[in-house]
């Protein structure tokens, strides 16, 4: 068995190898990368993406990619395209085929068949002069010199450089397209990502307790708000305005002055700068300011700045945005 200081140094040879390979495609970026991007740019269908063994893998996962930033695509088994579903394929559809050979039987099957429906395909492969390099209308090349794997065989760099193409890729259709956080959020509604992208404070506040008191309510009454609405604070409110907040820390720092706590009330321990937040803004800039300031809530107020509630750190750990 391998020591552990081995096994540190195969995987960082590994990676290294994968790092190289990515590197080397900036080499690759040419006139066909950009044909490519600009002709997804203008088609009226979708992408559909197709390989067989580890390259089906990484044309799925370029699939969701795209999907997610704004470009209609769908995976198409190279295999299962020739026993039917070539039918997914349409009129304005772009195919992108992904091979590192580029001359396995299935593609040799699938390629001419689809170049008959008129379609423009693009091959992603490792090997420009191959079948499907040459019959495909845009090469986007993937060569990468050697796999990380030790045997050279297992497809490590391979599916690496494939799967970094289908990034840039991406990316630069993001990138043409204006595509902003906000078209993100429409794709990601769910999940701690989508999350951090919409859900505003209103969204979560409102499941809470609204802890208020006074400026002249006893410390007794203030103890028991807080403790009553389990948010470990009290907004304190005269004539609907926010004058101030008392904290579970502001008790305890007023207990230790040996005050007569028969004669306290909120205005004696209240601070009166109290941290807030606006109902509209963004879940994650509470999470932001909360941590900016080491405390664990904010007091929420309208447009108005009038006191709403309380947004407090473990709602955000319940809806996942931390």
């Amino acid at each position: 068995m391998a020591t552990a200081d081995e096994i540190k140094k195969h995987a960082i040879e590994a990676l290294k190898i994968e790092a190289h390979a990515i590197e080397h495609l900036t080499h690759f970026i040419n006139d066909d990368f950009v044909a490519v991007v600009e002709l997804i740019l203008i088609s009226k269908g979708r992408v559909v993406i197709t390989g067989i063994g580890k390259s089906a893998i990484v044309a799925q996962k370029i699939v969701a990619t795209l999907n997610s930033t704004g470009t209609p695509a769908i995976f198409m088994h190279a295999a299962d395209a020739i026993h039917g579903d070539l039918g997914n394929i349409q009129k304005d559809d772009v195919v992108i085929c992904i091979s590192k050979s580029g001359s396995t039987p299935e593609i040799k099957v699938l390629v001419p068949l689809v170049k008959s429906f008129d379609n423009k395909l693009i091959a992603i492969t490792g090997n420009p002069d191959s079948f499907l390099g040459k019959q495909a209308h845009f090469v986007l090349n993937t060569f990468v010199e050697t796999e990380a794997c030790p045997n050279n065989l297992a497809p490590t760099s391979s599916t690496t450089a494939q799967m970094a193409m289908g990034d840039a890729l991406a990316v630069c259709l993001l990138h043409q397209r204006g595509f902003t956080d906000k078209d993100f959020a429409k794709y990601h509604p769910g999940g701690a990502l989508g999350k951090k992208l919409y859900l505003r404070v209103a969204d979560i506040f409102t499941q809470n307790e609204k802890p208020q008191v006074s400026p002249t309510q006893s410390l007794k009454e203030v103890i028991i708000e807080i403790s009553k609405k389990r948010l470990g604070v009290a907004a304190v409110v005269d004539n609907n305005k926010l004058v101030g907040v008392v904290t579970d820390g502001d008790i305890r720092r007023m207990l230790e002055k040996n005050l007569d706590i028969n004669l306290v009330t909120a205005k004696d321990i209240m601070g009166t700068s109290p941290k807030t937040i606006q109902q509209n803004s963004l879940a994650i800039e509470a999470l932001h300011y909360m941590e900016d300031h080491s405390i664990s809530q904010l007091l929420v107020v309208d447009e108005n700045n009038t006191y709403v509630g309380v947004i407090h750190l473990h709602d955000l750990l319940r809806e996942g945005i931390i």
